[in-house]
């Protein structure tokens, strides 16, 4: 599975969790439990398009 990101490159906490149907919270705990990689810019944390892909792809080979 591939998110559709369009031009989008890298989306807020908030942004990533809703794409996943998540919670904020959660998103958090992943990032943290070093699940999902993240980056920072300034003061902000942003997960790019490319570490959305990367973990659903991981997830899709651990469930098979």
């Amino acid at each position: 599975m591939k998110i559709d990101t369009g031009d989008k490159l890298a989306y807020s906490v908030r942004q990533a969790a809703e794409l996943l149907s998540i919670s904020r919270s959660q998103m958090y705990e992943m990032i943290n439990a070093g699940k999902i990689g993240s980056i920072k810019i300034g003061r902000s944390r942003r997960i790019t398009s490319r570490q959305l892909n990367e973990y659903l792809a991981d997830r899709e080979k651990e469930d098979a």
